[in-house]
């Protein structure tokens, strides 16, 4: 018999059973939407109720009073205010003055919009393009420029557009051939509102450049070398790379300033020392003329909410426009 066939097989022990695969793990429930709709609203809460508050009782009062005849009796109670329809309204339409204010103050709006833009925009070009402690002394003298209180500034462009002691007069006077020793600027309402014009662009054009500075950095160096190496030249990489990313920045930079613009007031009351000519009268002045001057408070509410309901329309097509270039994008 040999060692083989006496030695003892050893025991194999039984296969483990394989463990089951291990479950799916389980994902969390979704919360109902009714759940998070709210917070939304929520956090607007406050913001809106301080709104209702600061505008929706002006707002209200004025459409009110649009509606009303409203003067000086029936604001010391002597009589009570009277509802006359929509006879404001048709008063207002049907005079020519108004219309003479609506188109001045038209034409003033696009202008200072205009001109405010172009020079914020070449301001901004300007500044990529200059050394930083340059770039730092322009961005105090804008901030200095637009913290300053509208009614400084005005008095500041009255000294120095003053017939007699205004500086300008002798600086042009001082050019060959040119004499504007006593030439007052605020004779013709053109000329007067050509310095008012040039008041209101000088207080928004900082905000314009600190706007569109910011969205500056926001173009890719890349597609502007790109459109470099397929031959556009600064106009052309302006054009087709910078301009349309500037877009959405550039539609709400001219909803606001025609919004500002439409709304002037005290340049053109301080300026014309509280009583602005029929010359200078832009809606705005307009309104207060007619409700504190003439005493018709009706009337003046009514001017107030037609120039309410246009600078709607501007709102408007601002609201169009972006949604396009959401929809673009």
């Amino acid at each position: 018999m040999s060692a083989a066939d006496t030695t003892t097989p050893a025991k194999v022990p039984p296969p483990r059973p394989a463990p089951p695969p291990p479950s799916a793990p389980r994902r969390p429930r979704p919360k109902a939407a009714s759940a998070g709709a709210g917070t939304p609203w929520l956090l607007l809460a406050p913001c809106l109720l301080i709104l209702v508050l600061v505008m929706g009782y002006p707002l209200v009062r004025l459409v009110t009073l649009s509606f009303q005849k409203f003067g000086q009796s029936q604001l010391w109670g002597f009589q009570p205010a009277e509802s006359v329809g929509f006879d404001n309204f048709t008063n207002v339409l049907s005079d020519s003055e108004f219309w003479s204010v609506v188109v001045r103050t038209i034409v003033f709006a696009a202008g200072c919009v205009i001109f405010t833009m172009v020079i914020g925009m070449l301001i901004a070009l300007l500044l990529q393009r200059v050394s930083g402690w340059v770039k730092t002394l322009i961005n105090i003298a804008l901030v200095a420029s637009w913290g300053m209180p509208i009614i400084v500034a005005t008095t500041v462009f009255k000294w120095l557009f003053d017939a007699d002691y205004g500086i300008l007069n002798a600086v042009l006077s001082r050019l060959p051939g040119v004499d504007m020793i006593g030439h007052n600027w605020f004779a013709s309402g053109p000329q007067g509102l050509a310095v008012i014009m040039l008041l209101v662009i000088w207080g928004a054009v900082p905000f314009v450049v600190i706007t569109l500075s910011a969205g500056l950095t926001q173009v890719p160096k890349e597609l502007e070398e790109a459109a470099r190496l397929d031959g556009a030249g600064s106009w052309g990489v302006f054009r087709y790379v910078t301009l349309p990313i500037l877009k959405p920045i550039i539609v709400m930079l001219t909803t606001l300033s025609v919004i500002w613009d439409m709304g002037v007031f005290p340049q053109v009351f301080v300026m014309r020392g509280g009583h602005p000519e029929a010359e200078f009268q832009l809606l705005t002045t307009y309104s207060y003329d007619r409700a504190f001057v003439v005493n018709d408070y009706g009337q003046g509410s009514a001017i107030a909410l037609i120039t309410v309901l246009l600078l709607l329309g501007v709102v408007a097509v601002y609201m169009r426009q972006m949604l396009k270039i959401g929809e673009v994008e």
